[in-house]
C-alpha cells in the first residue's frame, strides 16, 4: 500500500437545534403554560486511533467529515433529540494540526485514544425556560449554536524504538532486512528510500523493537532539500538513533564528513534530536580487509571523537548485525528497569 503521511480534512460538528415556543392546550386547562422544549445537541467529529491503519490514503479519496445536526425541540415538554457524532479512524501515531491557526490540537499514539476536533453546536433553548412571575406566556425562544468547523491537517510520524538515519546508499534498508521481515527495496547503485518502512527485530521470546527506515538524508534536508524535513519529523519519535555510514561512499566522499553533515541538519532541524541516544554503525566493512577492519573503523571514530556505543558491520554479509540488535534490546530492557525503579 502507498505510504501516505500527510493529508488535509474538513470536519463540520453538527449544528444545536431550536429551541420551541408552544403553550399546552388540554381540556380544561385554558391557561396551560409553555411547554417548548430544547432543541438536541449537535453531533461532534472525533479522531480516534486504529492500530489497523498504517496510511492516510484513504483521505486523499475522501476529505470532509460532518457530523448530525441535532433535533428541533417539540411542544408537550419534548426535547429534540440529539444529532451522532462522527468518528473518523486515523492510524496510531498521527498528530492533529489546526490548518488555519498552526495549533497542535493533539496526538494520537495509542490504540483507541479519542481526540475532539470539532464539537456540536448546543442546543436552543424552548420558551418554557423563559416563564417568570411576570411573563406567564414567554413567546421567547433560542436557536441552536453552531457547531465548529475546522480545517485539519493529519501527519503521520511513524512509532518506532528504533530510527535509522544516514546518507543515501548507506546501507539502512539493507540493514533492516537483514534484521527484520521488512522488505524494503535494496539495490547496488545510489538510490534513497521514498518511503518509510517498520520492521520488527524479534530478539527473544518476549523481547523485540521496532525498528524504521526512514529515507536517505542530504546537505540542506532541514530547508527541504531531497526528501528533506518531509521524513526528518519521523525520527521525533524515536528512543535511539542508529546513524549508518558507508566506510567508502561511491562519489569519493569523506565518511567523517558525512557524518558531520547530517549532525548538522539534526541541529537544524531540531537540536534535541542531537540529544537523543544516537549510535554509530560503521557499514559495508566487507569492502575492506579483514585484517584491516578494525583499525580503519577505529580510525574513524577517532577522526569524530565519538563517545557513544559503535559498532562496525557489513549488512549485506551479516556482519555484526546480530551484536547491534542485542545491544539495542539492552539499552530498552535498561531504560524499561529504570522506569520500573523510578515509579517505585
Amino acid at each position: 500500500m502507498k505510504f501516505v503521511d500527510e493529508a488535509i480534512i474538513k470536519v463540520q460538528a453538527g449544528d444545536g437545534g431550536d429551541g420551541c415556543a408552544s403553550f399546552r392546550r388540554e381540556k380544561f386547562i385554558p391557561f396551560g403554560g409553555p411547554s417548548g422544549g430544547d432543541g438536541g445537541d449537535g453531533g461532534s467529529v472525533w479522531l480516534i486511533a486504529d492500530e489497523g491503519l498504517n496510511t492516510l490514503v484513504d483521505f486523499r479519496h475522501r476529505r470532509s467529515f460532518k457530523a448530525r445536526r441535532g433535533e428541533n425541540g417539540m411542544g408537550s415538554d419534548m426535547y429534540g433529540r440529539g444529532g451522532e457524532d462522527t468518528t473518523i479512524r486515523v492510524p496510531v501515531g498521527t498528530t492533529v494540526i489546526n490548518q488555519d491557526t498552526g495549533e497542535v490540537i493533539g496526538d494520537l499514539t495509542v490504540h483507541g485514544q479519542r481526540l475532539l476536533v470539532a464539537r456540536g453546536g448546543k442546543g436552543g433553548l424552548g420558551n418554557l425556560h423563559f416563564k417568570s412571575s411576570t411573563n406567564r406566556a414567554p413567546r421567547r425562544f433560542t436557536h441552536g449554536a453552531k457547531g465548529e468547523a475546522r480545517e485539519l491537517k493529519l501527519e503521520l510520524k511513524v512509532l518506532a524504538d528504533v530510527g535509522l538515519l544516514g546518507f543515501p546508499n548507506a546501507g539502512k534498508s539493507t540493514f533492516i532486512r537483514a534484521v527484520s521481515a521488512a522488505t524494503p527495496r535494496v539495490a547496488d547503485y545510489p538510490f534513497t528510500t521514498l518511503q518509510p518502512h517498520l520492521g520488527v527485530v524479534r530478539i527473544g521470546p518476549e523481547q523485540s523493537f521496532v525498528i524504521a527506515d526512514v529515507p536517505g538524508l542530504i546537505e540542506g534536508a532541514a530547508e527541504g532539500a531531497g526528501l528533506g524535513i518531509q521524513f526528518l519529523k519521523h525520527l521525533s519519535r524515536t528512543r535511539l538513533l542508529l546513524h549508518l555510514v558507508e566506510v567508502e561512499p561511491a562519489d569519493g566522499a569523506d565518511p567523517v564528513e558525512q557524518v558531520r553533515i547530517i549532525e548538522n541538519e539534526l541541529r537544524r532541524h531540531d537540536p534535541g534530536l542531537l540529544e537523543r541516544p544516537r549510535w554509530l554503525v560503521i557499514n559495508k566493512i566487507d569492502l575492506w580487509p579483514p585484517d584491516a577492519r578494525d583499525a580503519r573503523a577505529r580510525a574513524i571514530v577517532d577522526r569524530l571523537a565519538w563517545k557513544a556505543p559503535w559498532f562496525a558491520i557489513s549488512a549485506a554479509e551479516r556482519i555484526g548485525t546480530r551484536e547491534v540488535c542485542l545491544a539495542a534490546q539492552r539499552f530498552f530492557d535498561e531504560r524499561k528497569s529504570e522506569a520500573g525503579e523510578s515509579a517505585e
